[in-house]
């Protein structure tokens, strides 16, 4: 099969195939889909990006997951899933196609193209997961902190100095599990060391991975901030 990163999804040939291709454009901060509704189709997202948050009975939100361009969401619908597990919301400006169920599933059965690039998406964000997993179980809220900039910072694919999107403290303390104010402490010690600009904006730097790579000098604080 064909890396994640070749396969390519072209909307108006899915719909050329298939059928049930909705297109549109939405703000910041719009839900594109709430915990509990009917899931009855695919989002894939051409530009922007999202968070995915789950909500306990308790009334505690935690954010799940941040996905971009060229991701898929809401596959749930899929299976015998028939609401939606989590939301969706978007934190930039975004295009979003929707997929309906039917059409989507026609073409994992029947369209070897469509089925490649859906797999692998599956494939990856599967990989993402349990990279997550293994930064709550074993790393500090300092670390993850700085490995959540680095991703938001796309350091993988163009290991760029970037300025992120606008992104608050509570859903950044949602995403690593801790609170605003300790958020609020990492990232003013992280600025005071060089490792990013805050003003607004948050410009990461190279410099932020040392946070990641050289973390024996965290290991009396992290018993404190996990």
């Amino acid at each position: 099969m064909t890396g994640s990163a070749k396969v390519l999804f072209d909307a108006n040939a899915f719909d050329a195939k298939h059928g049930g291709v909705t297109k549109f454009e939405c703000g910041k901060s719009t839900v594109l889909y709430a915990q509990g509704d009917s899931a009855e189709a695919v989002l894939y997202i051409q530009r922007g990006r999202i968070e995915l948050s789950v909500l306990s009975e308790q009334g505690r939100e935690r954010v799940i997951g941040m996905l971009e361009a060229g991701d898929l969401c809401g596959e749930e619908c899929l299976t015998d899933q028939p609401l939606r597990i989590s939301s969706a919301t978007t934190i930039t400006e975004c295009a979003i196609v929707r997929l309906e169920k039917a059409a989507v599933a026609d073409a994992v059965h029947n369209d070897l193209t469509f089925s490649e690039f859906f797999v692998s998406r599956l494939l990856s964000r599967n990989v993402r997961l349990n990279a997550d997993l293994i930064d709550q179980l074993f790393n500090s809220s300092e670390q993850r902190l700085a490995r959540v900039l680095l991703l938001l910072a796309n350091y993988e694919k163009n290991r760029e100095e970037a300025v992120l999107p606008n992104i608050n403290q509570d859903t950044l303390a949602k995403m690593i599990g801790t609170t605003r104010p300790r958020v609020n402490h990492f990232m003013n010690k992280f600025r005071r060391l060089g490792y990013i600009d805050y003003n607004g904006h948050i410009k990461v730097h190279h410099s932020l991975l040392n946070v990641l790579l050289h973390d024996q000098s965290l290991q009396d604080q992290s018993l404190h901030d996990v």
